[in-house]
């Protein structure tokens, strides 16, 4: 049950009580968010969007993206592979494939990797980050293939294009597991020019053997601002050294989680990214150019490859008005190129798209929203070629109830193409079809000054969902497409300052991913938890002293199709305090302080037992310093 521990009932009952009877003291402007790829208020925005803010990044602790997602918003997460503190988010029950089924941004670049390998954002500085959203939902429209299950976008200080004052800023710190960690942000401005720069550095024994990481990372972005036009460039590079501890079977988890399996695998991951952005005002059209050219290397003792990616978005939106009728039309094109080399063999993928998106309000208080796209694709890996055309629509409107509440819903389709893994390994001579899904969503939104609050139903039925069936191929295992499968559920997220003492967040999420129909009609996708739930309290007691806490639930989910296994639900507490002295901040964190024993990876299922497990790290306990000026 959701509600099954002590620390759920009583953060529900408060979170519940603050954010239905509390009246807030100030005002605060409207929340704007840019990840509809222009900014624009999210009051009448006819989908859901979460937002986290620079303060609660930094009061969280959270050392990655992942960590930031997972605490505050509750979202999904296993651990993946390596030992850089890099999760497989999943934001709305896709399990294995979550990754493929769901687009990451940074600063208007697509993230996204053309195979199995996941999208990393651990390499990504987490003092540099200022703002990260997450569209909830279909946003195929505006970020084609894979968007089924929503949209990251994250946003940094370089990227938030606002004129920004000389600033210096050093992060350390120290803790259990050997651990220390440096970062250093600094700013420099004078007459429109800025030159935001960033290096970090990692280093952990972790919690288990052979799982010992360092990562060393940097970057510099320099841009230009005038009266209506911004312009620069930016290049970051980082570098991950890992041990493989590898997976244990159920014995070995409770006999010792700390071990390895593996004792001398190893891997080493390095990334390059280097981008160019231009915004502009052209005769009534604001107009934005976003490219991106990024490489990556891993090698390990079991695979070695080499990619190379390009991304290029060009973008335009016009305001104007027809009669009475207030209209907004955007536009625009993506193109982007994918290259894998491993062991002298070349996979690879190409994509291009234009789309169109209309916003107009016939009357106050009402919007309609209406998008289009195509996107051709074109993969290929070995001789095994893939090439589609697919089209996505979405149709929305959103109606202001009153000064406090606002209600939406919206309509519209979504796809993705195998990956070059996927469609390289399946049954033979048996094309893998694209996958398609009908999606529905509604919701109301409720803001009064500084309390806010967001209820959101979905429901998407997938048909020719893409996924990896150990059954298939005679039982080796293959891609295949599975049978039609369902995503529906239930999130809110709630948000609210009672005073200046204390300050309250929750996000829930309530879902089915479940087949429809076929051999497993009825059975839990894998990997796909049925509820999560994020709480959030930060405390000042005084001046200068701030405590912060969260509590994280993740419910039972199944590693394997016939849901013969399970992995136990599971609820972490973690908590910080901070001392703030002048332009110094002292503060002890815990993750995990409960020291709970859990796992969020896992996939292998024998004789009810759940085996290839992943352990979580018990308590980590670090103190840190943090001066800025």
């Amino acid at each position: 049950m959701i509600f099954s521990t002590p620390f759920a009932r009583v953060g529900v009952a408060l979170a519940c009580a603050v954010l239905t009877c509390a009246q807030a003291e100030t005002l605060v402007p409207d929340v704007v968010v840019t990840s509809t790829r222009f900014a624009q208020d999210l009051t009448p925005l006819p989908q859901g969007v979460s937002v986290v803010t620079a303060d609660q990044i930094r009061s969280s602790g959270a050392a990655t993206v992942n960590q930031v997602l997972m605490t505050v918003l509750g979202v999904a997460g296993r651990q993946d592979f390596y030992g850089g503190g890099d999760y497989n988010l999943d934001l709305r029950g896709f399990g294995t494939t979550a990754d493929s089924n769901q687009v990451v941004i940074l600063d208007g670049i697509r993230l996204n990797e053309g195979d199995l390998g996941g999208t990393r954002l651990a390499g990504i500085p987490i003092e540099d980050v200022v703002r990260i959203e997450v569209l909830r939902g279909n946003g195929t429209v505006l970020y084609g293939e894979g968007a089924t299950g929503g949209v990251i976008a994250i946003t940094t200080k370089a990227g938030q294009g606002r004129a920004r004052e000389n600033q210096i800023s050093a992060y350390g710190s120290v803790g259990s597991m050997r651990s220390s960690e440096l970062r250093t942000n600094a700013t420099l401005a004078s007459e429109g020019f800025t030159l935001d720069l960033n290096g970090q550095s990692k280093s952990s024994h972790n919690h288990r053997d052979n799982f010992r990481s360092q990562f060393d990372g940097g970057g510099v972005t320099a841009q230009w601002s005038g009266e209506t036009t911004r312009m620069g460039i930016r290049h970051s590079r980082d570098a991950l050294s890992t041990g493989l501890p590898g997976s244990l079977s159920a014995a070995q988890y409770v006999q010792n989680p700390r071990q390895a399996s593996t004792s001398t695998d190893h891997a080493q991951i390095k990334n390059n990214l280097n981008g160019l952005f231009l915004t502009t005002d052209l005769a009534g059209w604001s107009i934005s150019l976003d490219a991106g050219w990024r490489e990556k290397t891993l090698n390990s003792t079991n695979y070695v490859y080499d990619v190379d990616a390009q991304q290029m978005s060009v973008r335009a939106q016009k305001s104007f008005d027809v009669g009475t009728i207030k209209n907004t039309l955007s536009l625009g094109q993506d193109h982007g190129e994918w290259t894998r080399t491993a062991y002298g063999s070349q996979a690879s993928q190409k994509s291009k798209a234009l789309y169109l998106k209309n916003d107009l309000s016939p009357w106050q208080g009402t919007r309609v929203s209406a998008g289009l796209r195509t996107e051709k694709m074109d993969k290929l890996s070995g001789s095994t070629a893939l090439q589609k055309t697919q089209n996505a629509w979405d149709l929305g409107v959103s109606q202001r109830l009153n000064t406090q509440w606002t209600g939406w819903a919206r309509a519209g389709n979504s796809f993705r193409l195998a990956n070059v893994d996927e469609f390289s390994y399946t049954n033979p001579n048996v094309a893998i079809r694209p996958q398609t899904s009908e999606d529905l969503e509604a919701g109301i939104r409720w803001a009064d000054g500084s309390t806010r609050s967001e209820l959101r139903a979905y429901r998407s039925a997938l048909t020719d969902e893409i996924g990896f069936d150990p059954a298939a191929r005679g039982g080796s295992g293959a891609n295949i497409n599975l049978a039609p499968t369902l995503r529906q559920g239930l999130e809110w997220d709630g948000d609210v300052r009672l005073n200046t003492q204390w300050a309250f967040g929750a996000h829930l999420a309530v879902r089915q991913s479940v087949f429809r129909s076929g051999a497993y009609s009825g059975k839990d996708v894998p990997l796909a938890p049925r509820h999560t739930l994020a709480l959030r309290t930060e405390w000042t007691p005084a001046q200068k002293h701030r405590v912060f806490a969260n509590i994280n639930v993740v419910g039972v989910q199944h590693p394997d199709f016939a849901n013969q296994c399970k992995m136990p639900s599971y609820t972490t507490l973690d908590a910080r305090y901070a001392y703030q002295a002048k332009h110094v901040e002292y503060s002890l964190g815990a993750k995990n302080l409960l020291n709970h024993r859990f796992y969020t990876q896992a996939y292998g299922c024998s004789g009810g037992q759940t085996t290839s497990i992943y352990p979580e790290a018990g308590r980590v306990v670090n103190l840190a310093v943090r001066l800025h000026y």
